[in-house]
């Protein structure tokens, strides 16, 4: 009796030892690729204000979620964001829009004592997933204003991109469509903060000469007309 249950001891070991290591295996952890950005050299640059920067509800989670074919979203069960995916968003946007700028002078709302802003960009992303068998999508919209509050620009954006299908191509078409709508950003706070270069005015004409005034109580002479004849006779 003993010998037989010696097996069977074993058995039940081996069984819960791997169900512990299934349990105790790691879940991939995923972030956004930043692309090709630099950490700007120099202080100097644009001030803007970013925010406020609303993100979509489902987004604030730590779990990947899959768009279906049907277009519901499903929870990913072997991976997930390191951390807090709004978050990321936010770091995001800030540091590629600093580096297309070339500018630390970049803040996220709420703005810390004594920063004066020169435009002030607010963001609402409601929408960037990918799943399976669909494209990485981003919907958002964005507005820029000046120092005054005064609207300068504004866009509704729909971006997408394809994929292969795997978690880890579907995470870098996230961040490529992220990355293209940073830049659509950093065009657009260029485009405002031009110097307006003023305008050459004309050289002046310079006045035509006066034609000399006859002061009226000057006598007139009369010209001398010939009166053709038999001679020379001069008529006043």
């Amino acid at each position: 009796m003993t010998a037989l249950r010696f097996p069977a001891i074993l058995l039940l070991a081996g069984v819960l030892g791997l169900a512990g290591c299934t349990r105790h295996q790691q879940t991939p952890l995923y972030q956004l690729d930043s692309g090709n950005i630099r950490v700007p050299a120099a202080e100097q640059g644009i001030a803007v204000l970013i925010g406020p920067v609303v993100i979509a509800d489902y987004l604030q989670r730590e779990a990947l979620l899959q768009r279906q074919m049907d277009g519901s979203l499903t929870a990913s069960e072997d991976a997930r964001w390191a951390g807090s995916l709004a978050a990321e968003i936010d770091q995001q946007v800030l540091r590629q829009l600093a580096s297309r700028l070339d500018s630390q002078r970049l803040v996220l709302a709420p703005a810390t004592a004594g920063f004066v802003p020169q435009v002030r960009l607010g963001l609402s992303i409601t929408r960037l997933d990918s799943g399976p068998q669909r494209p990485a999508v981003l919907e958002a919209q964005w507005r820029l204003a000046g120092a005054d509050g005064k609207l300068l620009d504004g866009r509704l954006v729909r971006l997408e991109e394809a994929h292969s299908g795997s978690i880890v191509d579907q995470v870098r078409a996230q961040s490529r469509v992220l990355q293209q709508l940073v830049e659509q950003l950093a065009v657009a706070v260029n485009t405002h903060n031009r110097p307006v270069v003023p305008a050459t005015p004309a050289p002046a004409r310079k006045p035509a000469p006066a034609k000399p005034v006859v002061p009226s109580d000057v006598p007139q002479i009369p010209v001398a007309e010939p009166i053709r004849g038999e001679g020379e006779v001069f008529r006043f």
